[in-house]
């Protein structure tokens, strides 16, 4: 970043640098040519009196006066008679020279071109004489260039100077611009009064830190619920274990307690298994092969499945919609919607009912589950989707509940760019939404 801002800076002072020399070259020019029109046009005057006055005979004292100017007259009909560097009569008519033209309409007239007769650019300046000649006086555009030449040197030696004049400068202010950024205080980037079109990065910054603040502590917090959650069940199957290891379990006892260690054991199988279906969500491990998937059909799968569940609890379900088709994981889609009617069946009340209705929306697909259960406290509402958090840690035991069935539904619905929105009643009941807002 250092050497990019110097390269720019210098590269900055560089363009500008040229473009200033190539303007200060043109109004040099344009002066020294400005002078050398006024000087020829007062010559031509001077020498123009004096034909009028002394007639073609003054050309001829004055020919060897000044070499550096070629004086041609030209007769009326464009005739050259008399040049001071060529004999008139080997020179072809001039009438047709556009400074002569001028001079001929206007009483002057001036042009810039290489010269047939010298070879070399000139400057023309042409007077009207008192009889209708037109005297023209010329010289060379050498000296323009000599100009040029001459201050080409200096400008070099200038250029040369203020280019490094201008690294120095740049590799000053560039340190200086650079080192408030290298003593930036990451850990409290608002903290760090600098340049103002560094806020959005640092306040990105600052909401990094705290996502990964927030993550440290869930993942420490999962780390603790989880060395909870394995502990319990794995402390009582040792316990019946133990007891039956030593002897001290009655014979017609025995069938009760292998049924808690059964128990015990299925309910540590599924939490772990909701462990590693979280962790491959968290991770984005997940095979994502997308196919169209049937939400109807498969929420009439999961409900087949619930049957005996809810036949055990008195719950009646039903299922009411319309096909309708998704492009997703068919699995992440079966986990989300199973665990949200497992739920619904869960937490109702005996003889309760749960219904479940699939069908298309004006904002995509969308899935329905309520029930006429316990209901969720307003004020938990926005925790049920935490890990391990229960409502009714009491009534989650009893269900074998984990505590980590929402929050498999919460990452599902993110892997789907779906919407999950929960309105529920403390004792009256809840209803569950999954809005498929877009296809993955």
């Amino acid at each position: 970043m250092r050497a990019k801002i110097q390269r720019s800076m210098v590269f900055i002072f560089s363009v500008t640098l040229l473009i200033s020399y190539m303007i200060l070259t043109m109004v040099v020019y344009n002066q020294t040519l400005s002078i050398l029109e006024t000087d020829m046009k007062q010559e031509a005057q001077y020498i123009g009196r004096a034909i009028n006055t002394s007639g073609g005979s003054y050309l001829q004292q004055m020919a060897d006066v000044d070499e550096g100017a070629r004086v041609t007259w030209v007769a009326e009909d464009g005739a050259v008679l008399y040049d001071s560097q060529s004999n008139g009569d080997k020179l072809e008519n001039h009438k047709s020279r556009p400074e002569i033209q001028s001079a001929m309409t206007k009483g002057f007239g001036t042009d810039i071109r290489m010269s047939g007769t010298l070879g070399r650019k000139m400057y023309y300046y042409a007077l009207r004489l008192d009889d209708k000649t037109v005297l023209r006086i010329a010289k060379t555009m050498d000296g323009l260039m000599r100009t040029g030449l001459r201050v080409l040197p200096v400008m070099g030696i200038l250029a040369v100077s203020m280019l490094v004049l201008a690294w120095l400068m740049s590799k000053w202010q560039t340190a200086r611009l650079i080192r408030p950024i290298n003593e930036l205080d990451i850990e409290h980037p608002l903290d760090n009064g600098i340049y103002e079109e560094l806020s959005p990065l640092l306040q990105a910054i600052n909401r990094q830190n705290m996502e990964k603040d927030a993550v440290a502590n869930m993942r420490k917090e999962f780390s603790a619920n989880v060395s909870h959650e394995l502990k319990t069940p794995l402390t009582s199957i040792s316990g019946y274990a133990e007891i039956m290891k030593d002897g001290l379990v009655k014979p017609e006892d025995i069938p009760n307690f292998s049924e808690r260690i059964y128990k015990e054991t299925k309910r540590l199988i599924t939490l772990v298994e909701d462990i590693i279906k979280l962790s491959k969500l968290d991770e984005a491990s997940v095979d994502f092969e997308k196919e169209d998937v049937d939400l109807y059909a498969l929420c009439r799968e999961i409900v087949s499945r619930l049957a005996p569940q809810a036949n055990a609890k008195k719950v009646h379900i039903t299922l009411t919609g319309e096909p309708v088709v998704y492009r997703g994981v068919r699995q992440i889609l079966d986990e989300m919607i199973y665990n949200i009617c497992e739920n619904a069946i869960k937490y109702n009340v005996i003889e309760g009912k749960v219904s479940v209705w699939v069908g298309n929306t004006l904002q995509g697909p969308k899935i329905s589950v309520a029930d006429n259960g316990i209901g969720i406290p307003k004020e938990q509402q926005e925790r049920i989707f935490e890990r391990f958090y229960r409502v009714d840690k009491s009534h989650s035991k009893e269900t074998g509940g984990t505590g980590l069935g929402l929050s498999i539904v919460k990452h599902g619905a993110l892997l789907h760019g779906a919407k999950v929105i929960v309105d529920s009643e403390e004792g009256r009941g809840t209803r569950m939404d999954i809005l498929y807002l877009k296809h993955i």
